[in-house]
């Protein structure tokens, strides 16, 4: 998918869309699947649309509803119109998750790195899987070569990396691709863990020099050790005062990069090639492989925009400035996300942006300016600016803020952030997981019953709850609301609602059919943000949405006209 390619109108059409299909649909989107029965969520669907999804098998609910895969669809009644309708809108308008690798919507099936070993990717060296879940390898290889191709033709070599936690990343980029490279992290245990790693990965190197007796050498001569900088990014905080915080090191590795005879040894070191390097041929041949495929794409979007993005050439590259940097930030959380583009279009070293956005109910919105789960870390509490800004974090751009029904509820957004990768995949194989959803929302109507007052407490999950009949659920997860283990209920009641599971799942595939949609509306919204200040970007599926759901990549290069 490449966004670049429509026009100014042709994106704020879009968001028209969006915007219109969400409002039209609210009700869906922003009701919570543990009120299932509590407020008799199916009733609220139309009579045909109950008759029509009533009875279906989950793997039919998942080829004919929520798989935009599938040509050819067999049903065993006649589908409502309007049912119909939601469906083909809720595909047409979704930016395709499908990976420049080729790989389709099937949660489940490994990526082709990891299909000789499902811990190891084969594509990653050794030295930087250590320490580091199949996920993140799958995502920081793909992410660190996307920031090196665009470090190459902006000609910097220089990387922020904005919510760097253990560094898994930063050593990547630097070690791995030969840039310089500083993290910042609010936590600092993760900082101090992320030093360790790094002492851990040069200690690694020296062996295997000793005990081969040659050099080695690296495909891209390494760069100096990553700078890991503890520091909370404000979101109301002015660029300035973000350029302040890089600049702090007092928390930097004692025992890399702190002394001028260290820095040297890491200098010295010869690597030999490592698997991890994909070369530049290869990419270019993904990228030809997957136009081509993608000329039979019968989306809305122009032809060929599903495949075009990794090498940004349609993007004007600057000239190097010393002072420049490229920012990148792999799932920042909530506003994080939002507040490196206000970064990127204000900031005049900031040259390019990668963004992989997450966790959108952490969004900031006027509806909702303080979301749960959001908070200023107290060690920070001292931090003053000299500049605050009070944009919110959804919408960002005067397009979508002046759309009738542009909002989006903290369940909205939550929702945007399930797996329907994986979902699709419970559905096929008719998982047990998928009663989970009904024995949480039977246990709701209990609560209710018992404690009117309590609404939607947070149950601590049960462990392998959907290996247990309902009561030995219930006598788990009761007390986790402060309600006895044995309290009564009546089990013919029960049972009732525990045979209406399927009409759950059916209600749930909804909601996810919609998840999509918001979060095309909330990265739409971030696109069109950068188009009103100037700047070009483009969205790329880069990582395998069954490895990764949040697997889209918001890039922006600033040319020579639109650099401060």
């Amino acid at each position: 998918m490449l966004v670049a390619t429509f026009s100014e109108q042709e994106q704020k059409e879009l968001a028209e869309k969006l915007t219109s299909l969400l409002s039209t649909y609210r009700h869906i989107s922003d009701s919570y699947i543990i009120e299932f029965f509590s407020e008799s969520l199916w009733e609220t669907l139309p009579v045909s649309w109950q008759e029509a999804l009533g009875d279906l098998t989950p793997p039919m609910i998942a080829d004919l509803l929520l798989d935009d895969k599938i040509k050819d669809r067999r049903y065993s009644s006649v589908w409502p119109l309007s049912l119909l309708a939601l469906r083909t809108a809720a595909h047409a308008l979704t930016f395709p998750r499908t990976t420049p690798g080729g790989h389709q919507q099937n949660a489940g099936v490994a990526a082709e790195e990891f299909q000789s070993n499902h811990s190891q990717s084969s594509l990653l060296g050794h030295i930087f899987r250590k320490h580091v879940k199949p996920k993140k390898q799958h995502e920081i290889r793909r992410l660190g070569m996307l920031v090196k191709e665009l470090c190459d033709q902006a000609n910097c070599n220089c990387v922020v990396d904005v919510g760097s936690g253990q560094g898994h990343l930063t050593r990547f980029l630097s070690f791995g691709l030969g840039l310089h490279v500083t993290g910042i992290e609010a936590d600092p245990n993760l900082v101090s863990m992320a030093t360790k790693f790094d002492r851990q990965l040069l200690q690694t190197l020296t062996k295997e020099n000793q005990s081969s007796g040659k050099a080695h050498v690296l495909r891209s001569e390494p760069g100096p050790p990553p700078r890991h900088v503890v520091g909370w990014v404000n979101p109301k905080a002015s660029w300035d005062v973000f350029i302040q915080q890089l600049g702090m090191t007092a928390t930097e590795s004692d025992s890399i990069g702190a002394t001028t005879e260290k820095k040297q040894r890491v200098e010295d070191l010869h690597l030999e090639p490592l698997s991890c390097q994909t070369k530049a041929e290869d990419l270019q041949n993904t990228l030809h492989s997957q136009k081509t495929a993608s000329q039979t794409n019968t989306s809305i979007f122009p032809s060929g925009t599903a495949t075009e993005m990794l090498t940004c050439k349609t993007i004007p590259i600057p000239k190097r400035d010393p002072g420049s940097f490229v920012l990148t930030g792999l799932h920042a959380c909530g506003d994080l996300s939002a507040t490196l583009l206000r970064h990127f279009t204000n900031c005049p070293h900031v040259n390019v942006i990668t963004s992989v956005a997450c966790c959108y109910m952490k969004i900031s919105t006027k509806e909702n300016p303080n979301p749960p789960g959001v908070f200023q870390p107290p060690f920070f509490s001292d931090i003053t600016t000299a500049d605050f800004c009070s944009e919110f974090g959804y919408p960002m751009s005067n397009w979508v803020r002046g759309l009738t029904g542009h909002q989006l509820s903290y369940k909205a957004r939550e929702g945007a952030c399930h797996a329907i990768e994986e979902y699709l995949q419970r559905l096929r194989e008719e998982s047990t997981l998928l009663r989970t959803h009904c024995y949480r929302a039977i246990l709701e109507n209990i609560i209710r019953a018992h404690r009117p007052d309590i609404r939607r407490p947070g149950v601590q999950t049960v462990k392998k709850a959907h290996m247990l009949s309902f009561s030995e659920y219930a006598r788990l997860a009761l007390p986790r609301v402060g309600l006895p283990a044995d309290l009564p209920f009546d089990p013919v009641c029960v049972d009732a609602m525990l045979a209406q599971q399927g009409k759950v799942v059916a209600y749930f595939s909804l909601v996810l059919l919609l998840a999509p949609v918001v979060e095309t509306l909330v990265l739409l919204d971030r696109i069109i943000f950068l188009q009103e200040r100037g700047f070009q970007s483009k969205l790329i599926p880069l990582f395998d949405a069954a490895f990764s759901p949040r697997n889209l990549v918001l890039v922006a290069v600033k040319s020579e006209e639109t650099r401060s």
